[in-house]
């Protein structure tokens, strides 16, 4: 006896039933099946696959959720043909498998999309700030994925609706006529469509990447997340600045890292006439010699500047990143202050003020006899 054979046995048993509770109870008992078929199946794998291979394990987390709704979908389908339902209930049913299909279709490509993209960036380590080509992969390929994502979803759910005649019509007339509805929905998702081209062109261009030391509306932090549509800085006391990506393409903004994460900083102190300047120096090189920030490139010290009251040294060391750069600068000026304390005080900033006597200057003025009367 087949199965439809056998559902028919059952239909005469249970005439009294409603068709419709029938087919409910059907396709949840296939749902039901379906669960537990899956279940055990992915028990199965998980004791078969060793746990050193964690990528597979990995694999089979990501899509767990994905194959059970894929293998419940299969149950119901084949179990459609078998119930007690008329042709035009059967057809809506039908109509509805299919689109829970296409999402699916969907779901799947974002799935694939995603570990595709998760193992190569387990091959790309980007916690060294120094590889500039690590960080240039692993911006293009998060970028590139939001966007991706977004236009899988678009088309997902646009193939999903043109299922459905009256929607497909519409959607066709819209586009042929190109409407009044056409332009608003066009004027309604401009900016989310300038953001995702937005989000495409900064992946290939690399004007910003994740890890990147910048300064954004006069706020210095660090390229935290790049979106599909706006970017997060990290600013310097732990604030997050949110950008649009649009931003990063018309209007100028400063990378401190574009093309190398070493940086040297730039440490002014004004001083009085009379410093010395090349015991200064030697101190400047060595602090930046004692210090465990410097990177043994730079380190030098200039007068570059001065006024009617003193002149100022500019001193310049560099460093690996933009944070050991900038504690280096507080180190630099804090042991040259305090250099010039201890050993040559008289050269720090002061006023000078000459008295000067009046009395002594000036003679006093001829005394005029009075006149006679």
């Amino acid at each position: 006896m087949s199965l439809q054979d056998l559902m028919a046995e059952i239909g005469l048993l249970i005439d009294w039933v409603p068709n419709w509770l029938i087919a409910v109870l059907a396709f949840a008992a296939a749902a039901a099946l379906a669960l537990l078929l899956h279940g055990a199946t992915v028990r199965l794998a998980r004791r078969l696959i060793s746990a050193r291979n964690a990528f597979v394990q990995s694999l089979l987390s990501a899509t767990r959720a994905l194959s059970r709704v894929t293998l419940v979908l299969i149950a119901m389908a084949i179990v459609l043909p078998m119930v007690p339902l008329d042709r035009q209930t059967t057809g809506i049913v039908a109509r509805w498998l299919f689109v829970v299909f296409v999402v699916l279709l969907g779901w799947a490509s974002i799935t694939a999309l995603r570990l595709a993209t998760d193992f190569y960036l387990t091959r790309t380590r980007i916690d060294a700030q120094s590889d500039l080509v690590a960080r240039k992969h692993a911006t293009q390929i998060q970028v590139l994925r939001r966007a991706t994502t977004t236009v899988v979803i678009i088309i997902t759910i646009a193939a999903a609706l043109m299922t459905f005649n009256s929607v497909r019509q519409y959607g066709v007339s819209l586009i042929a006529s190109a409407g009044a509805a056409g332009i608003v929905v066009g004027l309604a998702i401009r900016p989310l469509l300038t953001n995702l081209f937005a989000g495409i062109q900064l992946a290939i261009t690399q004007p910003i990447r994740i890890g990147d030391a910048v300064i954004v509306e006069n706020e210095w932090g660090w390229i935290e997340e790049i979106t599909s549509t706006y970017v997060v800085i990290k600013v310097w006391d732990w604030r997050r600045l949110v950008v649009p990506l649009s931003y990063f393409l018309e209007r100028p903004f400063q990378n401190w890292t574009r093309q190398s994460t070493d940086l040297i900083g730039t440490v002014l102190l004004w001083v009085d006439y009379t410093v010395p300047v090349a015991p200064v120096r030697r101190k400047l090189e060595e602090i930046a010699n004692g210090s465990r920030l410097w990177d043994g490139q730079v380190v030098n010290l200039q007068v570059v500047d001065s006024n009617e009251r003193a002149v100022q040294l500019r001193a310049l060391v560099s460093a690996r990143s933009s944070p050991e750069a900038w504690d280096l600068r507080c180190e630099v000026r804090e042991k040259l202050i305090l250099f010039l304390l201890q050993e040559y005080p008289s050269a720090l900033p002061k006023q000078r003020a000459e008295f000067v006597d009046l009395g002594s200057r000036h003679p006093a003025a001829p005394r005029v006899p009075p006149l006679a009367h």
